[in-house]
């Protein structure tokens, strides 16, 4: 039996994100292209004798309870195989929160796996995956992890090639924006078609290991409704632009930006800009990391 399992929650930055159309089921059927970050959430997993499952953060103002997605995720399978023992998880939380950046899906997918190692439940990533998708449309995504394809409300999922290796400067503002607003104040079918994203030009320049190409291809519908309502998104990438990022862009529905860096130099004084220059009025959190891809 193991009786701890320290983990790794990454999490994700969007190189394009086009949403199709809302569902009858009001859920939106999206398109995007997923990658992986350096960046990472801690999660312990302590095995318990006494059944039951308790959460520690290191942030007071998140959850400890059924509320927190890593407590549904060790419930979901412990429900389902009957477990008698219990779990405590210990979160320290590094990716920015309600960031666009899917922390608490990677948070809950990161949990999937460890619970499944732990009990010895015996489920495949696929299996992991499916069961994920109940908690969030990101989570299945954030169990396989790497550079993929996302369709459907996310759960249908395509690995892509890994893209070449560069410098990612991740930027979040200080302010917290509602996923739901961003959702329900977007119309998709009014979108003139120049507004979204060549997801199939992007795929392709990843095939072709071409960087300038995918930044070129950059685009996320939903700017289209949170930048007007939140201006300072659009600074920060514009300052990114000045200090030579190939490409900026707001990842999910924001608030976070990222701009891709080819020059290491360069991306380390754009990342010093951030902190205590110009930026330091614009970001709150900023962190200089690369492409994490498990499978090459």
């Amino acid at each position: 039996m193991i009786k701890h399992l320290s983990l790794k929650a990454y999490g994700k930055i969007n190189l394009g994100l086009d949403v199709l159309r809302r569902r009858d089921d009001g859920y939106h059927e999206v398109r995007m292209i997923m990658q992986t970050v350096g960046i990472y959430d801690r999660i312990d997993l302590i095995y318990k004798e006494t059944p039951g499952i308790t959460v520690e953060t290191n942030l007071y103002y998140l959850p400890d309870n059924e509320n927190n997605l890593v407590y549904k995720a060790a419930k979901l399978l412990m429900d389902e195989f009957h477990v008698q023992k219990g779990v405590h998880i210990r979160l320290r939380k590094y990716i920015p929160v309600a960031a666009g950046m899917a922390g608490g899906s990677s948070d809950a997918a990161a949990v999937l796996f460890g619970v499944n190692k732990m009990f010895s439940l015996g489920l495949t990533t696929e299996q992991l995956m499916d069961r994920g998708v109940k908690i969030g449309a990101d989570v299945p995504y954030c169990v396989m992890r790497g550079t993929a394809l996302s369709e459907g409300i996310g759960e249908i999922l395509t690995p892509l090639p890994v893209p070449p290796q560069c410098q990612v400067l991740i930027a979040k503002p200080g302010i917290s924006v509602s996923t739901k607003f961003v959702y329900e104040n977007l119309h998709a079918n009014e979108l003139r078609p120049e507004q979204h994203p060549d997801i199939d030009g992007m795929m392709e320049a990843i095939k072709q290991k071409d960087l300038y190409g995918i930044a070129d291809r950059f685009g996320n519908v939903l700017e289209n409704v949170t930048i007007p309502a939140y201006p300072v998104i659009q600074e920060i990438k514009d300052l990114m632009l000045e200090q030579g990022a190939i490409g900026a862009l707001m990842s999910g529905s924001g608030p976070t930006v990222f701009g891709l860096f080819t020059n290491p130099k360069a991306a380390a004084k754009a990342h010093e800009e951030m902190r205590f220059g110009a930026g330091a009025e614009l970001a709150k959190q900023v962190y200089l990391t690369n492409f994490y891809n498990p499978r090459g």
